[in-house]
């Protein structure tokens, strides 16, 4: 005999966050990166910036043996990317796709060697038409093409409510450290190494770096993804005790409050705006 737990209300929306999670598998717009280019890189891109590159990333298919030409709307580019669609959308995609051709990232290497890249090769758009065309770096194709181990997964709808350039850099890094979805996880930091890969150098003293990076980005993964995320400072912060290390315990969230999170970004950009190919 099967015993439930829980009152016939609860158990409905248990059902119900299942099937809409069975629903969506076709519709999940993942962004797959080899753990690398989480890991071992740095860059600094602003929060825009950021989607709109993972909006490119995540047109490639598992199976890609190459890059293609990437091309959407204009409209359904800056819907998805956090550009106000009006009639300084062109100059402001053209501003952002030039500083995301001028900045590069540094990979550190398996073999102690490092390499730097831009991030995309070409970017064209028409503005009678409405459609842009981006062509990735070449040198990118180890880290994103025929990933069979050693990379990370996740769904780009988690990351579009981010406002914060951190939040997008840490969810990363937790998600290429977060190994069994449905497991919670703990591991570590030390303050030097996550500064550097938040991209949050600037951010010397570790009160400021705190208080404008990690806290933020905390916040809005907790209150945005589909995983939740608690941290302690090691040692425990007091006076005249400098904190080292960052401690992190990672959990995901149960399937009803994912279909809420879903459904509420789906609901601000559009479904139809983000599951066009």
């Amino acid at each position: 005999m099967v015993c439930c737990l829980w009152g016939d209300n609860m158990a409905g929306e248990m059902i119900s966050a299942v099937r809409h999670d069975m629903q969506h598998d076709d519709h999940e717009i993942k962004v797959r990166k080899a753990n690398a280019l989480i890991q071992q890189s740095r860059f600094s891109l602003s929060v825009q910036q950021q989607k709109m590159v993972l909006y490119v990333l995540a047109h490639i298919m598992p199976s890609d043996k190459g890059f293609k030409t990437y091309e959407f709307s204009l409209a359904e580019f800056c819907k998805v990317c956090g550009i106000e669609y009006n009639g300084r959308s062109f100059h402001d995609l053209r501003v952002a796709l030039k500083g995301i051709r001028d900045q590069s990232v540094w990979v550190d290497l398996p073999d102690g060697g490092h390499t730097t890249f831009a991030w995309i090769e070409e970017a064209y758009y028409n503005e009678g038409t409405g459609i842009v065309e981006i062509d990735l770096n070449k040198r990118m194709k180890p880290f994103l093409l025929e990933l069979k181990k050693k990379y990370t997964e996740y769904e780009l709808i988690y990351t579009l409510h981010f406002r914060s350039k951190y939040s997008i850099r840490l969810y990363e890094l937790i998600k290429s450290r977060h190994y069994h979805e449905t497991e919670e996880y703990s591991f570590s930091y030390s303050v030097d190494e996550l500064r550097q890969l938040m991209g949050a150098e600037t951010y010397s003293q570790y009160r400021d770096f705190k208080r404008k990076a990690l806290i933020p980005a905390v916040n809005e993964i907790n209150e945005s993804s589909d995983i939740s995320v608690e941290w302690a400072e090691s040692p425990p912060a007091r006076r005249g005790v400098k904190v080292l290390a960052i401690n992190f315990s990672v959990a995901p969230k149960p399937a009803l409050e994912r279909m809420q999170i879903r459904d509420k970004v789906e609901k601000d950009l559009g479904w139809d705006q983000i599951a066009l190919w």
